[in-house]
């Protein structure tokens, strides 16, 4: 019985023992600073001795107790395994890893050197990822290896919202393949191609085309050049000029609308990023904020129009259409033309509908916005919320949810209005889907991998660690255009915007949202940085992918215009820096100081054409206009 009593004993006493744990990660980083918690504090306990000691060092941090517990911050300099206990009380010694600082940005910095020199963002954002797994996982490379599947990238694809943003992505593309087969978007071009009878109206029917064929940049690349060459050559347009159009409609437009091939991937990094700095802002309303932010894009826009509408050019592109115009030369002599079978975009043209194009467009589009209006006014009346704006509507509607309810329906929709018309059979209409459909799958991977690498920089503390070596040098107002620079440079060798984004995201949104924080900057200061810093990853990667000769859809442009690439990589770049130089004092600088963004696109419109004007040249060799 005795006996008995004392194993009782022993184990209340173990347990009141173990009842207080030292709490602190698994592991840290030299000279950044970690959280470490105790509770369950006897009263008669007023201070708690802490020694943190190796082999070669000890310290030791009096902490004040309050309210039975202690939550303070520790910081050890040297890297190695450290042991943290209590002097004054019992409890369980805790055990730390110190990893050096510096090693945490080496898994987005492996990543981008890998992308520069391989250019193959997929195998350059999985050695990144296995890198950082291998400093998680104790420098064990066979352990990571395994936790870089079975964590990582499972967590990666488990979450809710990341798997909505992977279904309705790939819904989007099954929607595009569709009505790209079913003639809907070579309808849609033929509504306009009746317009361009002169050069000035054939630029500018091609610049409408570019607008209105949004929804996906491939597509737009591939239309616009096929349907538009025959026209632009007869009005003596220079192909070099029609692969500039062709290029500077497709994914600018692309990027910056509502209902896109492009806004489940954007969102889905977005998301991510607001998740790692512990945001409960609704991922779709930032992408709507940010809009404004997008100067590039628009203003790329922009130029092509004016270009178009004043029929002024410089630099290389003027000598080329000097060339088409006087001369009748479409292209340089010995230039090099892709004469590759045009794309098949329909089985018979006479079938191509605008109708069959516009309708499952609409259909996402309004379907996506009355999504927004019922899952977030439902989540106001629930929180008793009678009254609402507009703004607090959109902030508290389940935008993922919306995308794939309308994108689902659009699916239905497109495959029912081509099947009842008989432009396809319900095989075909399925096949066409699945091509769409598979034409998403490899973005979708690339998206998993960043969310990837995002968790692991997370755990790794790389922005608290950028922090505490820029804190003291860096301003967060210039982080924008440093962010755009960077994203230029990186898409720019690589030749993919999308890859540059999935690198870059999720480290600046964490760094961008600590260095507000360390500037001291009010709610509105740091939404305004972390706004512009967003911007700059989506804008700076487009720009970057427009001046870049390898980019996918440079060369799509000049393949689709029947152009010499690097003809055509030759007089768009310098309307690209420009645009881009250009943005870059009028918008991303000023506007991350407080000045508002319409002002700033005022003044770059202005100052565009201003440049236009004053270093341009007439193209009017003729009479035709």
């Amino acid at each position: 019985m005795i006996k008995k009593y004392l194993i009782l004993l022993f184990l209340f006493i173990s347990t009141a023992v173990s009842a207080q744990q030292i709490s602190i990660p698994k592991f840290t980083l030299t000279g950044i600073n970690f959280e470490l918690s105790l509770s369950d504090i006897p009263d008669s306990i007023k201070q708690v001795d802490l020694k943190v000691q190796n082999s070669s060092h000890t310290s030791s941090y009096l902490v004040q107790v309050r309210d039975g517990k202690v939550d303070t911050t520790l910081n050890i300099s040297s890297f190695g395994n450290y042991i943290i206990h209590a002097k004054n009380i019992k409890v369980k010694p805790a055990e730390i890893r110190v990893i050096p600082g510096w090693f945490s940005i080496l898994p987005p910095l492996i990543a981008i050197l890998m992308a520069l020199l391989i250019r193959q963002v997929l195998v350059s954002l999985a050695l990144g990822i296995y890198i950082g797994t291998i400093f998680i996982y104790d420098y064990n490379p066979l352990t990571a290896l395994l936790r870089f599947a079975d964590v990582f990238i499972i967590e990666a694809l488990i979450d809710r919202d990341h798997m909505y943003v992977i279904l309705f992505t790939l819904l989007i593309g099954g929607v595009v393949g569709i009505i790209a087969r079913n003639g809907g978007t070579i309808g849609l071009a033929n509504l306009v191609t009746k317009y361009a009878k002169t050069p000035k109206s054939g630029m500018i029917t091609s610049w409408l085309m570019g607008l209105m064929i949004f929804f996906d940049d491939y597509a737009n690349s591939l239309i616009i050049g096929n349907m538009m060459r025959p026209i632009t050559d007869k009005l003596k347009i220079s192909r070099e000029k029609l692969a500039y159009i062709v290029d500077s409609t497709a994914a600018p437009i692309a990027s910056v609308v509502i209902v896109s091939t492009w806004i489940g991937y954007e969102l889905g990094l977005i998301s991510e990023g607001l998740k790692l700095i512990g945001s409960t802002e609704n991922a779709y309303d930032v992408f709507i904020q940010t809009l404004p932010y997008r100067f590039y894009p628009i203003a790329a826009l922009f130029f092509v129009f004016i270009t178009s509408y004043f029929q002024r050019d410089f630099g290389p592109m003027y000598k080329a259409e000097k060339r088409a115009r006087v001369e009748g030369k479409l292209y340089r002599d010995g230039s090099k033309i892709s004469i590759k079978k045009d794309v098949d975009l329909a089985l018979d043209n006479q079938k191509a509908r605008w109708v069959n194009g516009v309708v499952p467009i609409l259909i996402i589009l309004f379907g996506t916005i009355g999504g927004l209006f019922y899952t977030g006014i439902n989540s106001l009346q629930q929180n008793g919320i009678t009254e609402y704006s507009l703004q607090q509507i959109i902030s508290s509607s389940d935008s993922f949810s919306s995308l794939l309810w309308s994108s689902f329906v659009a699916c239905l929709a497109a495959i029912s209005m081509t099947v009842s018309q008989k432009v396809l059979n319900l095989h075909d209409s399925i096949g066409a889907w699945h091509k769409g459909v598979q034409s998403m799958l490899f973005a979708c991977i690339i998206l998993t991998f960043a969310w990837a690498i995002s968790t692991v920089t997370n755990e790794l503390n790389t922005a608290d660690y950028i922090i505490s070596i820029l804190s003291d040098s860096l301003n967060a107002r210039f982080l924008p255009f440093l962010v755009f620079i960077l994203c230029g440079l990186i898409s720019f060798a690589t030749g993919t915007s999308w890859g540059t984004m999935a690198i870059v995201m999720p480290i600046v949104i964490p760094l961008a949202a600590k260095l507000a924080e360390y500037s001291n900057l009010d709610a509105s200061g740091t939404s305004l940085i972390i706004y512009g810093v967003i911007s700059s990853v989506l804008v700076g990667s487009v720009f970057g992918d427009h001046c870049s000769p390898i980019a996918d859809t440079t060369i799509l442009s000049s393949m689709a215009s029947h152009c010499d690439h690097i003809d055509h990589v030759k007089t768009q770049m310098p309307y690209a820096l420009l645009i881009g130089i250009v943005c870059i004092f009028l918008g991303d600088l000023p506007t991350a100081f407080g000045l508002n963004p319409f002002i700033s696109i005022f003044l770059i419109f202005a100052v565009l054409t201003g440049i236009l004007f004053l270093f341009g040249k007439t193209t009017l060799f003729s009479k035709a206009d």
